[in-house]
């Protein structure tokens, strides 16, 4: 049995951030072919399900990176969580350096997740980030913190290092971008590839291969546990650079594309 791992958001997913009939025929066939086909994303479970062609696939979610685990049959694996004392320590550091900040619980994102802001204006996350009452989150009943996301404008990146240079050591966390221009800050268990291992000792499984597939520096955790890693051509350079294969965009069924020459390599092109 090999095993698929596929990212999202600009890997699975076209830039409208819908997934394209070829993208999910791929799916239903490697499913039928008896191999294990698991969603690895950083998305909350809440909106990987908005998108309808996914809601009635039978395969695992990994969601939050790796933080929350879903069987096929929806049920809850394993979850990650970041202590609240960590989180009380960690948000006014990122106050501090001005960045948006995303708070994934078990009650949702607040004062959203990632997918609904893509197409905000910097005036309208600015806004959003500055009138959200934070301290409402630590009210919650048994409340339980997923991920914490800092957020900057394109024309700032130069924070994201400044994020990670402000945690650094400080904190027993797992840090990665999903995007060039965000910090995604789960607990140390919660890595892509480290769900892939959990799940497969959890299900007493053995994939023959692990297959991973992404385009964000939060996929190179998965990269790291695959057999082969395939990077999408609209990845960064350095996500690129660590994959064994890069194939088309997510714009251009490049997860298909893949896929089909992986298992017919004599019969598809390949990038690299």
């Amino acid at each position: 049995m090999k095993c698929f791992s596929i990212d999202l958001d600009g890997t699975l997913l076209n830039s409208e951030h819908d997934i394209s009939e070829a993208n999910l025929q791929t799916i239903n066939e490697l499913h039928e072919q008896g191999h294990a086909v698991i969603l690895n994303t950083g998305r909350a479970y809440a909106d990987v399900i908005k998108i309808k062609p996914l809601q009635n696939l039978e395969i695992p979610i990994f969601c939050v990176n790796g933080s929350v685990l879903f069987s096929e049959t929806r049920e809850l694996l394993f979850e990650a969580t970041v202590p609240i004392e960590t989180y009380k320590e960690l948000f006014p550091i990122l106050k501090g350096l001005g960045v948006g900040i995303l708070v994934y619980t078990n009650y949702g994102g607040f004062p959203s997740t990632l997918p609904p802001l893509h197409k905000m204006s910097n005036e309208e996350l600015n806004a959003l980030f500055e009138e959200f009452n934070y301290n409402e989150i630590l009210e919650k009943d048994q409340l339980k913190i997923y991920k914490l996301i800092a957020l900057t404008h394109h024309d700032q990146l130069e924070k994201v290092e400044e994020v990670k240079k402000a945690l650094g050591d400080k904190f027993d966390i797992s840090m990665a971008s999903s995007f060039p221009n965000n910090v995604e800050i789960t607990s140390n268990e919660a890595h892509k590839g480290k769900a892939l291992l959990r799940y497969q000792e959890m299900m007493n499984l053995d994939f023959d291969e692990i297959i991973a597939f992404g385009d964000g520096g939060n996929d190179l955790a998965q990269f790291e546990v695959a057999t082969t890693s395939v990077a999408m051509a609209n990845a960064p350079l350095h996500v690129q650079q660590k994959a064994d294969i890069i194939t088309k965009s997510n714009d251009e069924d490049g997860f298909a594309h893949a896929v089909r020459h992986l298992l017919n390599p004599h019969k598809e092109t390949i990038v690299k």
